[in-house]
């Protein structure tokens, strides 16, 4: 049995901590104050799963390894479900009206939907809606 774990935080460089939780917020994703302030903000995703987005100089502090631009190289994809293919849609459209960009073409699977986009500082983004009877049967 592996190890388990009951909370998932993905920490992420950003260059302007203001502009990535507006961004955020233009998305639908809320704060927890208690875990933000002018170096890092804790984004809730979801029951269990948050984002901290942490100014760079901070987030190098953590690591002695040179932090990659995001713009120009991907060393993750993090990947969301939806409810549904509207869903996929509304945060995509959303992500990229508050000035992200839209990081490759729509592929739809039948059973499997998918686009994605890239923030402000270039980190690639996935929401994805799969079909549950697809997945149970």
């Amino acid at each position: 049995m592996g190890v388990q774990s009951n909370q998932i935080f993905v920490n992420l460089p950003v260059k302007d901590l203001n502009k990535s939780m507006e961004f955020y917020k233009q998305i639908g994703y809320d704060f927890n104050p208690q875990f933000t302030d002018e170096k890092a903000a804790c984004m809730i995703i979801g029951e269990n799963i948050y984002a901290m987005l942490l100014v760079q100089p901070f987030f190098q502090s953590f690591t002695k390894r040179e932090l990659p631009d995001a713009n120009d190289t991907t060393g993750v994809i993090i990947c969301l479900s939806a409810a549904s293919r509207e869903q996929v849609n509304e945060t995509v459209d959303k992500a990229v009206a508050a000035g992200g960009k839209e990081a490759s073409e729509p592929n739809d699977q039948g059973f499997m939907y998918y686009r994605s986009y890239q923030d402000l500082d270039g980190h690639y983004w996935e929401i994805l809606y799969m079909d549950p009877n697809a997945v149970n049967g």
